[in-house]
């Protein structure tokens, strides 16, 4: 630091903040730690009694953090987001759309480890909303070493860290499985709750079918839903070991890749992914997707709706969080469930 006249000061970084008190009006800091003093901040430091000021020495191997928080913010800011003012060194990143959020971790994790550097964010791979705020930014100290910024961009390399994937608009085929509800024994309770959540991303329902138990009449109805052009295929019920339950059966007759059968998520272990043709996803539903609050179809239908294809390891690690509380009043994703 260095102590200067106050009416020299235009251009200078201020070292401490500098408080205001108006007696039972206000009793605040009129300007913050690493303000840039203006020309007509002059007239209200003097009259708060500033005739000089402690401000950052001018050092070619130091940046300020408010340059250091803009250059966090050129390694995060991807497409599709935009950045707020820079405010006591902070910026953060706001979702312009409604998407899925995609965040590199690894690098993440790496510059966030170079210490006195932070980039705090949300859960990646969990749907967010036009205005929502996606990550904070800053360093820790006023001022920091060039080289440790330096070494910040070289890790993040030219893609940035954090992306939001647009929805993809889907045309979803549902195939609806048991004698009792093919049989008009008891009303199909699942295909509205499952067509209700992809209409939430803006799909089109493109075909339902009803089927009884008989395997060949399932694996018909998806070939039936993939000549209409539906470009994603949810098929509900029969997904137990059960003998009767024939479902899984069905799906891989249809010609797919099966991902897995089986994820580390309660509710929904028994969720089936499998692929069409490469790019089209045939999932089958377990029952709990019909009325439990939240299951593993939550975790994997925003990454479908995006046009992202999962893999069996991405399932396999969804079993740290994969355990929802079935909490009474659900605040899912604002939780720890799928995380």
């Amino acid at each position: 630091m260095k102590l200067i006249r106050t009416e020299d000061a235009v251009g200078q970084v201020l070292c401490h903040d500098i408080t205001q008190i108006i007696r039972g009006v206000t009793k605040d800091a009129v300007f913050r730690k690493g303000h840039v003093v203006r020309e007509e901040d002059i007239p209200v430091l003097l009259s708060v009694g500033k005739e000089n000021l402690y401000v950052w020495e001018c050092d070619e191997n130091m940046l300020h953090e408010n340059d250091a928080a803009e250059i966090l913010r050129e390694i995060c800011q991807g497409e599709n987001m935009h950045p707020s003012e820079v405010k006591e060194g902070k910026i953060e990143l706001i979702s312009d759309i409604d998407g899925l959020l995609k965040i590199d971790t690894e690098k993440m994790n790496r510059i966030n480890s170079l210490g006195e550097i932070m980039i705090a964010s949300r859960h990646g791979n969990f749907p967010v909303h036009k205005g929502d705020k996606l990550c904070g930014t800053r360093v820790i100290p006023l001022v920091i070493k060039k080289e440790k910024m330096e070494e910040a961009v070289r890790i993040a390399g030219k893609t940035p860290l954090f992306r939001i994937l647009p929805y993809q608009k889907k045309k979803v085929g549902i195939v609806t499985t048991g004698s009792e509800v093919y049989k008009h024994r008891i009303e199909d309770t699942f295909t509205p709750v499952v067509a209700a959540r992809v209409q939430e991303y803006g799909a089109e329902i493109g075909g339902h079918e009803i089927c009884d138990d008989s395997h060949e009449m399932i694996t018909g109805a998806i070939r039936k839903l993939l000549a209409a052009g539906c470009n994603m295929i949810l098929c509900t019920g029969g997904m137990s070991v059960d003998p009767d339950d024939r479902t899984p059966l069905a799906i891989k007759n249809a010609g797919v890749e099966v991902i897995t059968y089986g994820a580390p998520v309660l509710p929904g272990a028994m969720l089936m992914l499998s692929y069409y043709n490469g790019d089209i996803p045939v999932i089958g539903l377990p029952g709990c997707v019909m009325y439990a609050k939240r299951t593993v179809f939550d975790l994997v239908l925003p990454r479908i709706m995006a046009g992202e294809k999962i893999t069996a390891e991405e399932i396999s690690r969804l079993g740290e969080g994969g355990l929802c509380l079935s909490c009474p009043v659900c605040h899912f994703p604002n939780c720890g469930f799928g995380k």
